[in-house]
This record gives structure tokens, C-alpha cells and sequence, in this order.
């Protein structure tokens, strides 16, 4: 990725140019110290006009215009017409895109730095000389004066809820809440005085630059994530893409992209002094920097470049890609007719969002694409499944077949769709999961045929606050998990699709940095600290807990140097990238995608045949797992005995004596550690007296008691088993309720060992009875290890 930067021939502007703003991705305005505004038609080449001309005592600092998300109803019709200029009198001014000064106000002694509205437009920031941070109401009146500090403010900048404002305080960076007793976080950020920051509404990471000659990346608890090398000369302005994305830096001569994590895609060495203000344009293909020697630099991000399998897909230019197959070597070229915004290849489609209109390319047919108008002109986000993808806009978002047909609209009360990013939001056949942003340790899961809840209805509620969400792409809809990596970077894993029952959520690691699942089997991958994780059947979490560390393959990431970030999973293939930006692939066995294959088609003969060829315990672990999950037993009693579990075979080989299929089913449930399950399996298939003695084998007494009384039938087995384990460790009854039962009804255990035959007897008498004989089972078929006693 680089810039293709756009320089007028002579300088517009006579003086230092201090602040450049966008009202659209063709238009825009630049504010210089020759006291002229001008307006910018970038359809037209490069063409300006003059929209007003200022006082002489009046030099602009700063111009922000108001946001589109606050624009119903605002000043003089759409508050988008209007900008706040902030200059060195002291004042700033309401001016409007016709030229007009709507208001100025007395904000500061001495020049006012800069000023900012709020994501919603309900409120102006401002930061002065005087070390004072002001917060005005829409129409500039005053409302609060949020700090004085003895150190000159140079900048300043809201947080993503618009309800706490950072700002620079010598070589500090301090964020204030807007509550009056709220305490303020504050840091030590540089060496030198901060001269920019800004703070990004979707990745929520704050982006810092001093006279130190150094840029940094922070997150809001004003921890480190990223610092430069130091540059030759002080860092005159930075600013984030408004999808969180990238970022910008301009110093002198100087103009540097950065991912968002802070290593650099592009440098750039311009002949124009120092850029003192940056700014993006709305779909964040274009940045503008005001530059100290009159010019006005206007950048275009080009040459992005996406992989899949062997396809190449690159932004050559802002209205072409350029594809390339790298089999052999064949290339296309796609001509678009307006400017490219994003794109994403996956699934053998390839989705490009210009500024007007959806494209929707086969990796198999790149001639005739679907094509469909969008209803908003800057889109945000591309997600996609194998089935279908999504798009985010600021309006919403929208699911959309591969033929171009809008599929479905989720939507959430306080859903904030120009925030959403890839972490907090994902796709997959049949489902698509949203963090939501007012509480972030909600997620709320959505079917994607219909956009409507999945489920009861009941979003997924984390326990802390959810950092990134992902689902599996593979494998029955009832099936579906949700991979969550939370605040403390903990990976845990969900059911999604939940009626009744409350969701499981367990725990997969720590420390977790990015994860990624496969794209066509169900395997999940992890990076943490200095080590790549495979989890080759992640479902073993739910089936049996004791396999989960035996189907984990762990990979040295030392050799891929510091700090890499996953970024794909793609067959046996994971795609990495390094801490300068490079991408870098590794590979994992074959055999666990191949197993999944076998497995998901019930080719459990082919499944034990290559797991005998491969000779890998954890191979075996993994069928012991699905053969397990999908109640296979003889495979899976097979891949028990393969990896030593003896007790887990001896159980399975009880199961198998018991007649009816619903019975091993629920012991089944019961070795998967799902004695709830189980218990509903049972009283389903009306075997009331299996599921009174699953309750008395796993010591829960009092819901065995509650069963025998609920359907009239074996109370006094329960009881019976009561007495014997009190006699067992000497104790003496204490429970109520069983004290009440106890009076009136009499243990006779010849009566109780007559009944239970007769229970055995009826069961190999039911329709779904096997001739196997079940007179050994009352003694055989435990559920599961016995739990503790004490």
C-alpha cells in the first residue's frame, strides 16, 4: 500500500496554509495565514475558489465540520453546512459552505488551538493558550469549562461515546470525563511537548505526536502500544482514518501511512514544508494536509493488495484493480467508474465498494459482475461467508447473496453501526454476531436469513467486557460457536443457538492476541505470547474437557520476530504478519481438515483408517472427540483405547449393553459432561426411572427426591439409597424434606430390587430395544465417575 500524492503547480495560498477540512470526498476547504478560506473541486482537477476572506487580526488555526450523524435539524437547516473555525483572536466562527459567519464567539485569551464537535453534533470542544478546554453547546453557547492548566493546550479530542475529551498538557496526554467528578487519567506520553492527538471512535486507540520527533499508539487505560523511531524533525500533525484502519503523520517534508498498529505502509518526502494539519476525507481513500509552504497536499491511498488462495487482488489506481492468478500468471484488469472505497476477497468472490455502487466478482468469471446501487455512499466494513456478506454503512448494516440480493438488515436497539469494525462484528452462513457498544460485554447474535435473534432471543452476556468476536464457519447451524476474546485477553468459546438452557462458555486460553478461524473446517487458531495455537477440534471443549489439551497443536512464533498478528486461516495454511508490516504464511498437518471431512460426512471406517496411517495421538484425540459428540461409539471406543483413556473405554463399553437408544444417548451427554442434558434426554423418552437413578449416582438428592414425588413413582428407591450412604459415612438425616418422606414410607429392598427389574424388563421391551440383554446394566451403566462424597 502507498500514497499517490497530488500537488497544485503553484501554491494556492500566499501564506502557511493551517487547516484543511473536508464536506465531501470532492470537495474541499483550506484555511492559510493570508486570511483566505478557500474551496477546493477535486472533480475538476484542482480547481479553488475563494469562500471568504477573514479579519487581518483573524489567522485560522483550526477547521471542523460538523458530522453527518448529528445533521437533522441543525444550525441554518443541516448542521453539515456548517464548520467551526477556530483562529488566534481567541474566538471561533460558525461558518457555513456558502461563505456565511453564522456566529463568532469570545472562547479563549489568547489564540484557540483547536476545536472539535461531537460524534452526535450536540457539542463543540475547545482548547486554548490559555490551558483551558471549553465544551460549547450547537449553537455556541458555553457550557462547562472542563480544565485550566498553566501549559498551552495545542489539541484535543473526543472519545468515542462523546463523553470524555483528551487533550495535550505539556508532555502529557490527559483524558477528562464530561461527569464533574469524574477523576482524569493522566500520562506521561513523550519527551518533548505533544503537539497532535487524536482518538479513534472505532478502534477506540488514541495516536499521540511531539517535539520529540516521535508518534505513538495508545489505548484508553494510556498504555503503549506502538512508538516510532525517532524523525528528523518534530511530529506537526496526525490522524486516524475514520474506520480506525490507518493513520497519518505529517512532519517536515514528511508524510508517513501507518497501519494501525503503527508500522509504516508508505513514506512520503514532499517539497512543502511542515504539514501542519491533516485530514480525512469521509471514505477514507483521501488525505489533505495543510503545508507550510502554501500548498495543499492531496493524497490518494493506493496499491492495497488482497491474497486468496492463489488469486491476487490490487488497487492499482482509484478507480482499477488489477488481478492476478498466480498459478499462471494470468492477469485481468477491472475498471471501475467511481472511486474504489473498499474491498474483500474470500470464498472465491471478490466484493468491491465504490462510492456508489456494489460489485460482486467470481474468482471464476471476472467479466460480468452483480452489481447493485448502495444506499449510502461510504461504506465502512466488508465482511464475508461462504454463502453471503455483509456491508456496514452509517446507516446500517446489510446482508447480501453473492447474486446481489439484500438478504436481511440486523439491526439492535442503540445499534451504532459507523463503529462497528472486524473485531466487534462477524459473518458466517447462518448467523452474524454484533458486540454491542453502550455495553460491551453484550453480544447479540442474529440469524442471517432473517435478521432477527437467534435463538430465545437472549444475546450472549460475557462476564467482562468483549474485546473481538468470531464465528465458525463450518458445520451445522445448531452447531455454531462464538469465539470471544475479552478485556483480560482470555479466548473462551459459546454455544450460539441456545433455547432454554443457559449458554456454555468455556475457557480456551490466555493471553490471547488475535485469533482466526478456518475457513472450511472448523479449527481455530491463536496467537499469544511468542506462540501460535491450533485447536484441531475446539468442540472438544463440550464433549470431553480432559481432550481438549491433547487435540492443541502449538507452534514456536519466535521465528516470525515480535509481535506478529494472525490474520488469516486458509486450508493448512496460516497467513501472518510480521511487527514491519510483511506477510509471511506457515503451515499446520493436513490430516486434522482431512479428518473433519471424513468426520462431517460419517465416514467414520475412512476416519480410523487414516488415523492408523498417521500414528498421532493427537489425531486420535480429535475422532475420539467427534465420534463422541456425534454418538459413534464403536469409533469412538476405537480412539479411546488408541490414546490410553481405559476408564473412558470401559465406559463406553457399558453404554453399549444398554437396549435403548435414547438411554445411551443420555449416558452419552452424561460423559460429555452435560448431566442437564442428559437428565432431558431421559425424562423426554419418558425413562423416569433412568433419570431418578442419574440423580442418585451423581449424589443431587434432593432433585432425585423431587423427580420420584413429581411422577408418583420410586420413592422409596431414593430413599433407600439415601439410607445406605448416610450408614456408609455414619451421618444422620438432616434434610427436611427427606425427614417428611421418611415417616411415611417404608424401605423394603427386596420390593425396591423387584421394582427396578421391572424397569429393566419394560426397557427391553420398548419398540427401540437392541436383543442385547440390560439385566446387567442397574449395576454396569454408572453415569460417569462418581463425584465426591464429602
Amino acid at each position: 500500500m502507498r500514497l499517490k500524492t497530488t500537488l497544485p503547480k503553484e501554491a494556492k495560498h500566499s501564506d502557511l496554509v493551517s487547516c484543511v477540512g473536508w464536506t465531501s470526498p470532492d470537495e474541499l476547504f483550506s484555511g492559510a495565514d493570508d486570511h483566505i478560506i478557500l474551496k477546493w473541486n477535486l472533480l475538476t482537477g484542482l480547481e479553488t475558489s475563494k469562500l471568504l476572506t477573514l479579519p487581518n487580526e483573524c489567522y485560522p488555526t483550526g477547521m471542523h465540520f460538523f458530522p453527518k450523524a448529528g445533521s437533522s435539524g441543525g444550525p441554518k437547516k443541516s448542521g453539515g453546512d456548517v464548520f467551526a473555525l477556530t483562529s488566534t483572536d481567541g474566538k471561533f466562527h460558525l461558518i457555513s459552505r456558502t461563505g456565511r459567519v453564522e456566529k463568532s464567539v469570545e472562547a479563549h485569551k489568547g489564540a484557540v488551538l483547536s476545536g472539535k464537535w461531537s460524534y452526535d453534533g450536540t457539542a463543540l470542544v475547545t482548547a486554548g493558550e490559555d490551558g483551558q478546554v471549553k465544551i460549547w453547546s450547537r449553537s455556541g453557547m458555553l457550557r462547562s469549562t472542563l480544565t485550566q492548566n498553566s501549559l498551552t493546550v495545542y489539541a484535543v479530542s473526543w472519545g468515542p461515546d462523546s463523553d470524555q475529551v483528551l487533550f495535550t498538557n505539556g508532555k502529557q496526554l490527559v483524558i477528562k470525563s464530561l461527569q464533574a467528578n469524574a477523576k482524569p487519567l493522566m500520562w506521561k506520553a513523550h519527551e518533548g511537548v505533544v503537539l497532535v492527538a487524536d482518538w479513534n471512535p472505532v478502534n477506540n486507540l488514541i495516536l499521540s505526536g511531539a517535539e520529540d520527533c516521535k508518534y505513538k499508539v495508545w489505548d484508553t487505560y494510556g498504555r503503549l502500544m506502538y512508538s516510532s523511531s525517532p524523525h528528523e524533525y518534530p511530529i506537526t500533525s496526525a490522524s486516524w482514518t475514520p474506520d480506525g484502519e490507518m493513520f497519518a503523520v505529517g512532519s517536515f517534508n514528511t508524510l508517513r501511512l501507518c497501519d494501525r498498529s503503527g508500522w509504516s505502509y508508505a513514506l512520503e518526502k514532499p517539497n512543502t514544508g511542515s504539514i501542519f494539519n491533516l485530514a480525512w476525507s469521509s471514505d477514507g481513500t483521501q488525505v489533505a494536509g495543510a503545508c507550510g509552504n502554501g500548498q495543499v497536499i492531496i493524497a490518494n491511498v493506493i496499491e492495497r493488495r488482497l491474497e486468496w488462495k492463489n488469486f491476487e487482488a490490487t488497487l492499482v489506481a482509484s478507480k482499477q484493480i488489477r488481478i492476478r492468478n498466480v498459478m499462471n500468471d494470468a492477469g485481468e484488469k477491472l475498471d471501475f467508474r467511481d472511486r474504489v472505497i473498499k474491498l474483500s476477497m474470500s470464498f472465491a468472490h471478490l466484493v468491491v465498494a465504490t462510492s456508489s455502487q456494489c460489485y460482486i466478482y467470481s474468482t471464476r468469471n471476472w467479466n460480468t459482475p452483480m452489481i447493485f446501487d448502495l444506499k449510502e455512499a461510504s461504506v465502512t466494513l466488508i465482511k464475508q461467508a461462504e454463502k453471503h456478506f455483509l456491508l456496514v454503512d452509517g446507516g446500517g448494516v446489510y446482508v447480501y447473496s453473492y447474486d446481489g440480493r439484500l438478504v436481511c438488515s440486523p439491526r439492535h436497539q442503540g445499534m451504532k453501526a459507523d463503529i462497528l469494525n472486524t473485531q466487534t462484528i462477524s459473518l458466517s452462513n447462518d448467523t452474524v454476531a454484533i458486540r454491542d457498544k453502550a455495553d460491551e460485554k453484550v453480544v447479540y447474535v442474529f440469524d442471517a436469513q432473517t435478521g432477527k435473534s437467534m435463538g430465545d432471543g437472549k444475546p450472549v452476556t460475557h462476564k467482562v467486557e468483549v474485546m473481538e468476536v468470531a464465528l465458525d464457519q463450518f458445520g451445522p447451524a445448531t452447531e455454531r460457536r462464538l469465539a470471544i476474546i475479552d478485556k483480560n485477553r482470555d479466548l473462551y468459546l459459546t454455544s450460539v443457538r441456545v433455547f432454554g438452557t443457559d449458554r456454555k462458555s468455556v475457557k480456551l486460553g490466555t493471553m490471547i492476541q488475535s485469533l482466526a478461524w478456518n475457513d472450511d473446517t472448523n479449527m481455530l487458531a491463536a496467537m499469544t505470547d511468542g506462540c501460535v495455537l491450533v485447536w484441531y477440534y475446539p468442540n472438544a471443549v463440550f464433549v470431553d474437557r480432559d481432550l481438549l489439551p491433547k487435540t492443541l497443536y502449538r507452534k514456536d512464533a519466535s521465528e516470525f520476530g515480535k509481535a506478529p498478528q494472525l490474520i488469516d486461516f486458509v486450508g493448512n495454511h496460516l497467513i501472518l504478519r510480521r511487527s514491519e508490516g510483511s506477510l509471511i504464511s506457515t503451515t499446520v498437518s493436513p490430516y486434522p481438515g482431512v479428518l473433519h471431512s471424513y468426520a462431517n460426512s460419517s465416514r467414520w471406517g475412512d476416519s480410523l483408517r487414516l488415523c492408523r496411517f498417521v500414528k498421532e495421538d493427537t489425531l486420535w484425540a480429535c475422532l475420539a472427540a467427534m465420534a463422541s459428540y456425534a454418538k459413534e461409539l464403536n469409533t469412538a471406543e476405537v480412539a479411546y483405547a488408541a490414546i490410553k483413556e481405559t476408564d473412558k473405554v470401559q465406559f463406553i463399553m457399558n453404554i453399549k449393553d444398554i437396549p435403548v437408544k435414547e438411554a445411551r444417548n443420555a449416558e452419552m451427554a452424561l460423559l460429555c459432561g452435560s448431566p442437564q442434558d442428559a437428565e432431558a434426554i431421559l425424562l423426554q423418552a419418558g425413562l423416569t426411572f433412568r433419570a431418578i437413578m442419574l440423580n442418585i449416582q451423581l449424589y443431587n438428592w434432593d432433585r432425585s427426591l423431587e423427580l420420584a414425588v413429581k411422577h408418583k413413582t420410586h420413592v422409596d428407591t431414593v430413599l433407600g439409597h439415601r439410607l445406605k450412604y448416610l450408614d456408609r459415612f455414619g451421618k444422620k438425616e438432616t434434610n427436611k424434606r427427606f425427614l417428611q418422606y421418611k415417616e411415611g414410607i417404608e424401605v423394603d429392598w427386596e420390593k425396591i430390587e423387584a421394582k427396578i427389574e421391572m424397569e429393566y424388563q419394560k426397557e427391553r421391551e420398548r419398540p427401540s430395544a437392541g436383543s442385547t440383554s440390560a439385566s446387567s446394566t442397574s449395576q454396569r451403566s454408572r453415569p460417569g465417575p462418581t463425584p465426591s462424597t464429602t
